[in-house]
């Protein structure tokens, strides 16, 4: 086995090892990605409150 395959075959324990860092990376992604998208919707209600009329500067 050459030194490559050795590496990403971990021992025989690769396919715990590859796992753990994939659900890491998915569990990283989800923390910057889900606020995101949470404070994009929160800006957008409350630019639709403020256009209707049922907010106004001082509250927000």
């Amino acid at each position: 086995m050459s030194g490559l395959d050795a590496f990403l075959h971990m021992g025989g324990y690769a396919v715990y090892v590859w796992t753990s860092y994939g659900l890491a990376l998915v569990v990283l992604a989800l923390n910057v990605l889900l606020p995101r998208r949470a404070e994009r919707a929160a800006l957008a209600a409350l630019a639709r409150r403020r256009e209707l009329g049922t907010i106004d500067d001082a509250q927000a």
